[in-house]
């Protein structure tokens, strides 16, 4: 653990932070999962016509395995941060996904990747961005924050650090598929004939894979990875390594990770702007609890109600959470989050057609969804 987080984390254990230990504890306390696992691999237009039955039953056959290596690691005592990183390398290793093997092309022809992963318990993050030979970007974003008194870093340097760490590399063409060079081969067409596409003319969706888990000893992570937009050009970098943006986890209140048009992400800071919003929540209910316990002879109180004694509701969390994605949408962003929070709430929100989605918990069998229509 970094010096700097090492007396983060001791407070959170004096009381200031985790409130999934303190289930027990008040009035409006619920008992939280085990564990709790929630995944996505990209929102946008997707809907039933535009997926063949064999490329439905191909991308769920993919979150379902992507559910069962990260919930393999939490049913078994493991921590978060593991079981986000085990998910996340099964849908990097998976053509069908804009991350790792399978990104889309740049411009000029290249595959550069993006990753970010978040620690709750300590608020330690690593993130890198225009990785090109990394086979698994989530294991070097993960390397950045165990290894490197850094956060975030770039092009040649990550590709360097990525080297120096003994990480696993790959030739370039190991990421490349004919139907991302052929997506960038439309794109490059149309321009050409004066007309304008979109990310979501070329795929349907936005091509970003993330998971966010709680595992047994109350504590969230969440992390991101994505090949980014086809087509993009001059370093273009979204949401997903941005720290607060597409990624964050804070074991006081949720873990996130997005999927979306990642500029309009980048300035509402939807992934933080989430957890804080969860965050103060608490702390309301926390203060609407002391203000309802009678008052003894001496006109004090007989206990102090704190943030970590108390939990959000189901609907609580989903309804903060669909509000951030409303403002996304009136900004005119479109895309989706995935959520799980130290209370055991865990689901999704977002404004397109379909989203690749699924989610896992001790107390329920795992279940994955495309369209917007299915639960």
């Amino acid at each position: 653990m970094k010096r700097s987080t090492m007396m983060w984390a001791a407070a959170l254990a004096l009381g200031l932070g985790s409130a999934a230990q303190a289930q027990d504890g008040g009035m409006g306390a619920q008992q939280a999962p085990e564990w709790a696992l929630t995944i996505h691999g990209g929102a946008g237009v997707i809907e039933r016509d535009k997926l063949s039955p064999e490329k439905d039953a191909e991308i769920r056959a993919a979150l379902n395995r992507a559910l069962a290596a990260g919930s393999k690691v939490l049913a078994e005592g493991g921590a978060a941060m593991d079981a986000i990183t085990a998910t996340i390398t099964v849908l990097e290793d998976d053509p069908n996904f804009n991350a790792g093997r399978g990104a889309v092309f740049t411009w000029d022809g290249a595959n550069e990747m993006d990753a970010a992963i978040m620690d709750g318990q300590t608020l330690d993050a690593g993130a890198v961005t225009g990785v090109t030979r990394t086979k698994n970007p989530v294991l070097l974003a993960r390397k950045v924050l165990e290894d490197s008194e850094f956060v975030f870093l770039s092009r040649e340097g990550a590709d360097q650090f990525s080297r120096e760490n003994g990480l696993e590399q790959v030739d370039p063409g190991y990421f490349a598929t004919p139907e991302r060079r052929r997506q960038l081969d439309q794109l490059k067409a149309a321009e050409a004939a004066g007309k304008t596409m979109s990310q979501l003319d070329i795929d349907h969706k936005y091509g970003t894979v993330g998971a966010v888990a709680l595992d047994q000893a109350g504590h969230v992570a969440a992390a991101t990875s994505t090949g980014g937009l086809t087509g993009k050009r001059w370093g273009r970098i979204g949401d997903a390594p941005v720290i607060g943006a597409g990624t964050y986890a804070d074991d006081r209140s949720c873990a996130i990770s997005a999927t979306g048009a990642g500029e309009y992400f980048i300035r509402l800071g939807v992934a933080h702007e989430i957890c804080a919003r969860l965050r103060f929540a608490a702390i309301d209910k926390a203060a609407e609890e002391q203000a309802a316990l009678p008052l003894g002879p001496d006109g004090a109180p007989p206990r102090v109600v704190t943030p970590d004694e108390v939990s959000l509701s189901d609907g609580e969390v989903q309804d903060i959470v669909a509000g951030v994605i409303d403002e996304l949408g009136d900004l005119g962003g479109t895309g989706g989050v995935i959520y799980v929070t130290p209370w055991g709430n865990q689901g999704w929100s977002f404004n397109t057609p379909g989203m690749y989605r699924g989610k896992a918990a001790a107390d329920n069998e795992p279940m994955v969804a495309i369209y917007g229509d299915e639960e």
